[in-house]
């Protein structure tokens, strides 16, 4: 029987016990001003017996609020409270990374004091069902300086915070990726046109981050084929093999591929061409359970699995996938409401009798 995902896996600067990531799961505990408090300390130091946990999507800006208690990272006091939730995991034995993200023209001007969103574009994201969020405020190039230099501040924060990592998340339809796929980017300028140059404030931030903590522990999540927040890239092939091109000239520690169905056609040659040009730890994730994370690992087309939803009810997840242990059902209704309930009550497995032992 396989143990593929419970061998460690050196991550850049990061020895990870096993190959089970948590990934990046926005869940709204923040108070008003985005600040962490010691609930979110103990969601996460309950999962810390994932190999890395990567904490969700955290504002670097004011002024940019998509989700209303969406956590920060711009001012001391959100730096004191993610410092909580460092020590927390760090006390509990785990490893944990700070997301770290602007809407752009996801965030909401009711949320923000009047503030229109900034992007790319000026046009507005359509939902599924048609309709128009806020229009947002085209970026000129003299300003995406200001923006790469606030991203920054918050990689310095997250260091002062004590993360272990940083991941700059370029996926769903949030600023970076507003500027990457061509569905949205419809510039005529430096940061505009061709995938090279749409491509360059990504890269402007990922530079900073490497500058702040060092390549070994920073890495990119990106997401070619979803079309959440009205993303959509023509040639998502050309851009996975440029993304990880890069990303190996500059030798960051990983790169978190955001699969819809990580078993679909598509998605498995985005992997393929992932695999072939990014030479760090590639992360998968999409659809996984514990089999299938194995044959990924296994087979070589993954490095490490991130799990999103089964870790939402299943706080010990890498102690269940290792028992075979069955899995707790999350009840979504209770996703994004404040409090405790359905966050940190969910209970760790009760080995019972007739479980399947602990692999050897």
């Amino acid at each position: 029987m396989s143990t593929a995902l419970f061998t460690p896996l050196q991550l850049g600067d990061l020895q990870l016990p096993n190959r089970i990531v948590m990934a990046p799961l926005t869940r709204a505990r923040a108070d008003r001003q985005h600040v962490p408090g010691s609930m979110m300390a103990t969601h996460y130091a309950q999962r810390a017996s994932a190999g890395l946990l990567i904490a969700e999507a955290t504002l670097v800006a004011a002024g940019t609020s998509a989700y209303a208690t969406e956590p920060g990272i711009y001012n001391d006091a959100q730096v004191d409270g993610w410092r909580q939730v460092t020590d927390a995991v760090h006390h509990a034995g785990g490893r944990i990374a700070l997301q770290v993200f602007h809407p752009g023209r996801v965030s909401k001007i009711a949320l923000n004091d009047g503030v229109q969103p900034v992007s790319a574009t000026d046009r507005a994201v359509r939902t599924e069902d048609g309709q128009a969020l806020d229009t947002p405020r085209r970026l000129t190039a003299q300003e995406l300086p200001r923006i790469v230099e606030q991203f920054r501040h918050a990689f310095a924060n997250a260091r002062r915070a004590g993360f272990d990592a940083v991941e700059v998340h370029g996926a769903h339809g949030y600023l970076l990726d507003q500027f990457l796929r061509d569905g949205i980017n419809d510039r005529e300028d430096d940061y505009g046109g061709s995938l090279e140059r749409r491509a360059r404030l990504l890269f402007e931030v990922v530079d900073a981050a490497i500058a702040e903590l060092g390549a070994g522990r920073v890495g990119v999540r990106i997401s070619p084929l979803n079309t959440f927040n009205d993303a959509r890239d023509s040639h998502p092939r050309a851009l996975v093999q440029y993304v990880a091109e890069q990303l190996t000239q500059r030798r960051v520690a990983f790169l978190e591929l955001r699969h819809d169905r990580h078993d679909a056609v598509e998605d498995q040659a985005l992997a393929d061409i992932a695999r072939r040009h990014f030479h760090g730890t590639l992360i998968r994730n999409g659809g996984y359970d514990r089999d299938s994370g194995e044959e990924a690992i296994l087979d070589g087309s993954a490095d490490a699995i991130s799990y999103g939803k089964p870790f939402l009810a299943n706080p010990d997840l890498a102690e269940r996938l290792r028992r075979r242990a069955p899995l707790a059902e999350f009840d979504y209704s209770l996703l994004y409401t404040p409090g405790p309930r359905g966050y940190i009550d969910y209970p760790a497995h009760e080995p019972a009798v007739l479980d399947t032992p602990a692999l050897a």
